[in-house]
């Protein structure tokens, strides 16, 4: 089974078994509802959870598990990642993709040159960054906007981009 991290638990909360977590999905609400099966991974296979209770604190999330009453059965999940399985993840609308079916897409320009993969995406404001690593030159930096993304093709493993001028 795969699993997809969904946020971080960075301490525990007060002594009834809740624990402080930072989110890294932009699905919050649908992720952390009670009833939600969310996986701790670990050494091993993961531990599965069931989300009883959550919310919104300082630009946290408080969640408590089914089962875990007490910050000593928590204590041991600080600074573990929380993940939810493939299955469970929601459909996304045309044109929007998750990180991990864009990390490793190869990049083409829309005269075929090959730039290189997409290592890592960046969030720093407005739109997502597309770091693509190159051979022999500095990673590329590709805004994630209509005017350079033409063209996203996941079956084939390609993202075709027109560069503007002063990105290279």
């Amino acid at each position: 089974m795969e699993f997809y991290n969904v946020g971080k638990i960075v301490n525990t909360h007060g002594i009834r078994g809740e624990v402080r977590v930072m989110p890294t999905t932009d699905f919050v609400d649908e992720r952390f509802a009670a009833g939600q099966d969310l996986y701790l991974k670990r050494d091993g296979d993961p531990l599965k959870l069931t989300v009883e209770s959550a919310r919104q604190h300082k630009g946290f999330i408080l969640v408590k598990f089914v089962g875990y009453d007490n910050i000593n059965d928590v204590q041991a999940f600080r600074d573990h990642e929380l993940m939810v399985s493939g299955e469970d993840q929601e459909p996304l609308e045309d044109g929007q993709y998750y990180y991990h079916q864009i990390i490793g897409l190869v990049v083409k320009t829309v005269d075929g040159d090959e730039l290189g993969k997409i290592k890592e995406i960046l969030s720093p404001g407005a739109n997502d960054v597309w770091v693509v690593q190159r051979t022999g030159k500095q990673d590329l930096l590709l805004p994630v906007i209509d005017d350079v993304v033409k063209d996203v093709d996941l079956n084939a493993g390609v993202v075709t981009v027109e560069l503007m001028e002063g990105l290279e």
